[in-house]
């Protein structure tokens, strides 16, 4: 504090407080996947046996389940995954020490995350497949988790031409989508938009842009967008997004 040439006038001068700086962890030195691992022909080969355009992030699991030196894992899936879990069980056992379960209760959604039983079980790893990371993988029973969005490679050239002949440019569109599709999502919507086409991706947090849940839909204002388009398999989340904006006509 100083004190002016005139005594009743008094300047105060506001402290500086210090800064402190909080550093991240080298993300990508801790979760580098080693060669060994990402070049291991045995492991390539077995790889080759799931869809190819299915990314089910073997390697990363198997590194995951080392660094843990898991004993025991589980594998939660949605029932339409489930037809792959015992070749990605067989893989984890060949390739690493682990033994593996697979949770047979029915996975309702991304706020499904059976850590409970899991627990039960006696599992060091809860691998949890096709949903986005709706609760933190630190409020879990104990116990380590791993998300695992699979994500589906689709002909986005085809989809796009799709798109372009049944709407012209004049139509504004809305466009969601699951997280296995967001990626294709996101690039069919940027070339769209090259093409001179308005496109909206919508948002509702805590889920990322364009991502929508059988439970959680944002709501499009009706300036917004004309058509709805859904990228993706079965009603259940096509019918959340309708539900949530009835003055829109959707398309799958």
């Amino acid at each position: 504090m100083s004190t002016s040439t005139d005594d009743n006038a008094i300047v105060v001068v506001k402290a500086k407080t210090e800064r402190k700086v909080f550093r991240a962890p080298n993300i990508k030195s801790i979760n580098k996947i080693p060669e060994a691992i990402l070049n291991n022909p045995k492991l390539k080969r077995a790889i080759e046996d799931l869809p190819s355009n299915y990314d089910f992030e073997i390697y990363k699991s198997v590194w995951r389940i080392q660094q843990l030196k898991a004993k025991r894992v589980a594998l939660q899936m949605p029932e339409g995954l489930l037809m792959f879990a015992l070749k990605i069980c067989d893989i984890i056992e060949e390739f690493t020490e682990a033994d593996t379960v697979i949770m047979g209760d029915v996975t309702y959604g991304a706020c499904c995350v059976d850590d409970y039983t899991a627990k039960a079980l006696g599992v060091d790893l809860l691998l949890h497949y096709g949903h986005s990371c709706l609760i933190p993988i630190d409020q879990t029973q104990s116990i380590k988790m791993l998300y695992i969005f699979v994500n589906i490679n689709i002909d986005n050239l085809h989809l796009l031409d799709t798109i372009k002949f049944n709407f012209n440019k004049d139509t504004k569109l809305a466009m969601v989508s699951t997280v296995q599709f967001i990626s294709s999502l996101h690039s069919i919507a940027s070339l769209l938009r090259n093409d001179g086409y308005t496109v909206l991706i919508p948002q509702i947090k805590p889920l990322s842009p364009g991502e929508i849940l059988g439970c959680t839909s944002p709501r499009i204002g009706k300036d917004e967008a004309d058509i709805l388009l859904y990228l993706g398999d079965g009603r259940f989340h096509l019918e959340s997004i309708m539900i949530a904006n009835p003055h829109l006509t959707a398309y799958r």
